[in-house]
């Protein structure tokens, strides 16, 4: 599908892939006589358990990433970004800046697409190889969309392992954060022993972004004000709820002239927004999809609630589950199994959400069984399949990547840095015990 009709065409066929092997593992178990309708409401309450619980969370991330888009929010980073621009620090600066934007956006594929390919063009002027370029853009992103509470994969791979969502990215930052200093550090050496020519003149991105919006530090309030609510670990749901409704009285307070060309706010969390700033690659960044666009990622949660209601049901998870952990009995061994199982899912499936869902069902049970706390199981998960799918040729992530930057997979791969060190991480701390709770006594 990839080949023929282009990455994209893995999200439009996924629910259709999954809703296809429900049908053909029922008509399997009805052939083999092992289904029962006690079974299968059993395997729906289990999967709808796990999943459903991300729809109204997904549905609140499209409306914070269209209000903060709107009032002010990620424009006003993205401007503080450009303007601290300097050659030698470039990687570390294109990574953090990169990080920032993904983390506000929940998005590493528009943060790429739009001010990644920004980075792309001033990087080669200062004459910094394609690799190393990539390497910081694509490290950044997907170190702001795995720990974003906006990122649509961060919500699936936590509901998936029936994980709090801000429980699951405060346990993700024991691996990440390591993870992400080093990256850093490599990205600050390389720069050190470059010899980058001058800064490429930013003034026109800058100048767009400054005629669209107005760019005042005092729409960071409103993360500010988020950040606090999390740290309170007040319940997710609410937290983004309230964050959606402070972008929107943002949009009326800092971009007035913004809020009456857009009319009806609703209309625009439904539709999204389509803006024009006179710059193309900014246009892409500050047009935002709405609900609208957040229902293909639903559609295909929603029918993963179904294809796990079938597995379960008729057993065939759990069988899957014990051929592949029967030998399975120490904690590294368990975290270093759903590493490898993450990895090999996302080459076989070629995307990272049918790959957070598959491995989930299949090692939550096993977790559980050795006494190992869920979330260490979706920390696991996360630091195996989200940041490594673009680092698959065929995956999906890897072609749209390597398209949108111009950059081939396979050379930007060994640049990648933190997306290489995260599941390295994930085994390493996993065989300190850095705070992992130790449920039994035989698990080291």
């Amino acid at each position: 599908m990839i080949v023929v009709s282009g990455a994209d065409s893995v999200s439009g066929i996924g629910p259709w892939i999954l809703l296809g092997a429900s049908a053909l593992s029922a008509g399997l178990a009805l052939a083999g006589k092992v289904m029962s309708r006690r079974g299968i409401i059993m395997g729906l309450f289990r999967s709808g358990s796990q999943i459903l619980p991300a729809v109204p969370i997904l549905v609140c991330i499209a409306m914070v990433a269209t209000t903060w888009m709107l009032s002010g929010v990620v424009p006003t980073l993205i401007s503080f970004g450009l303007e601290l621009l300097s050659p030698r620090l470039f990687l570390v600066v294109a990574c953090v800046v990169c990080s920032v934007i993904s983390v506000m956006t929940g998005s590493s594929w528009t943060t790429v697409a739009t001010i990644g390919v920004a980075f792309m063009g001033i990087g080669e002027v200062m004459g910094y190889s394609d690799a190393w370029i990539a390497g910081a853009i694509i490290s950044g992103a997907y170190f702001g969309d795995k720990v974003s509470p906006l990122s649509d994969t961060t919500v699936v791979a936590s509901s998936t392992a029936g994980v709090e969502l801000f429980e699951h990215i405060r346990y993700l930052t024991y691996t990440t954060v390591p993870a992400m200093l080093i990256s850093l550090g490599v990205f600050f050496c390389v720069g050190m022993f470059t010899h980058p020519g001058m800064a490429a003149d930013s003034a026109p991105m800058l100048h767009a972004l400054t005629a669209k919006f107005n760019i005042t530090p005092w729409t960071l309030v409103i993360p500010v004000i988020t950040l606090v609510m999390i740290a309170l670990r007040i319940p997710t749901l609410i937290v983004l709820f309230s964050a959606a409704m402070l972008g929107a009285a943002g949009i009326f307070i800092f971009q007035p002239e913004l809020g009456m060309e857009i009319g009806s706010v609703i209309t625009s969390l439904w539709t999204g927004s389509a803006l024009t700033t006179g710059n193309q690659e900014l246009d892409s960044l500050v047009s935002t999809g709405g609900i609208l666009g957040m229902l293909p990622t639903i559609y295909l949660v929603l029918s993963a609630m179904v294809f796990g209601a079938v597995m379960i049901g008729t057993g065939m998870l759990a069988r899957i589950t014990e051929s592949l952990t029967a030998s399975l009995r120490r904690r590294t061994g368990i975290v270093s199994a759903t590493v490898c199982s993450g990895l090999a899912m996302n080459c076989c499936t070629a995307d990272q959400y049918l790959s957070l869902i598959i491995t989930g069902n299949m090692y939550r049970s096993v977790y559980r069984k050795f006494g190992l706390e869920s979330r260490l199981l979706s920390r696991s998960m996360e630091d195996s399949i989200s940041v490594t799918s673009v680092l698959i040729p065929w995956n999906s992530c890897g072609v749209t990547q390597a398209t949108v930057l111009g950059v081939g997979t396979l050379v930007y791969l060994p640049c990648c840095i933190f997306n290489l060190l995260t599941p390295i991480m994930s085994i390493i701390v996993a065989r300190l015990g850095y705070k992992i709770p130790r449920m039994q006594s035989q698990l080291t």
